[in-house]
């Protein structure tokens, strides 16, 4: 079955390039494209869920870190993948906190962003290199672990820094020569600790940023 794609984007020639480039690909099919975050959440809560929706962040109205964690909050399943021209690393994190599974920039090729739909469909965080480098660094920067990830033990912390890499469970489990329902297990413990039911908010409470923040 093709992938369900919606897209909430501003600018009127970069959505209709979008459009022409999404429309046309066999293994995608292309719900709506919007133009405002008011619009998309109106359109995608009430009209027809997408398998992925692909978001701009800086909106007229609603922000898109805003239009993000209102359709998270009503579908928690729901993929989002951030496309944007800014790469500051308070946006970043924020899409992420807000429950963004992925970050791109508008510069890639139109053939990769075709991939990280397909990648962030699959269960992935696909990220252009510069942003996945931020996340990176970020990581490298923390002398000692936050409060709350001092609850976990040094495994966990490690199958946590992977899970903010992107990697899938499988991916982990393979890489620290453990069985898929040890992993699994590790996970749920992760989650229990931190007193989290995400990936994404996992992550960002062992960075030590409890509290959203939706500025424009």
């Amino acid at each position: 079955m093709p992938i369900s794609v919606s897209i909430v984007e501003d600018n009127p020639g970069t959505r209709n390039n979008l459009v022409k480039l999404l429309g046309g690909e066999p293994q995608l099919r292309l719900l709506h494209a919007y133009a405002s975050g008011e619009e998309a959440v109106r359109g995608i809560l009430s009209v027809q869920k997408p398998d992925v929706v692909v978001v701009d962040i800086k909106l007229p109205g609603m922000s898109g870190i805003e239009c993000v964690a209102k359709l998270k909050a009503t579908m928690p399943d729901l993929r989002v993948l951030i496309l944007t021209t800014y790469q500051e690393s308070d946006l970043i994190f924020n899409c992420l906190r807000a429950g963004a599974n992925g970050y791109l920039l508008k510069e890639m090729p139109a053939e990769e962003l075709i991939q990280a739909i397909q990648q962030v469909h699959s269960g992935g965080a696909p990220m252009s290199m510069q942003i996945a480098r931020k996340v990176v660094a970020y990581f490298h920067e923390i002398k000692k672990p936050q409060p709350a990830a001092a609850k976990l033990t040094a495994r966990e912390q490690e199958i946590l820094a992977l899970l903010a890499k992107g990697y899938l469970y499988k991916e982990i489990a393979d890489q620290l020569g453990i069985s898929l329902n040890t992993m699994k297990s590790h996970q749920h413990a992760i989650y229990e600790k931190l007193h989290v039911q995400s990936r994404t908010e996992a992550t960002l409470k062992f960075l030590g940023q409890d509290q959203p923040n939706t500025g424009r």
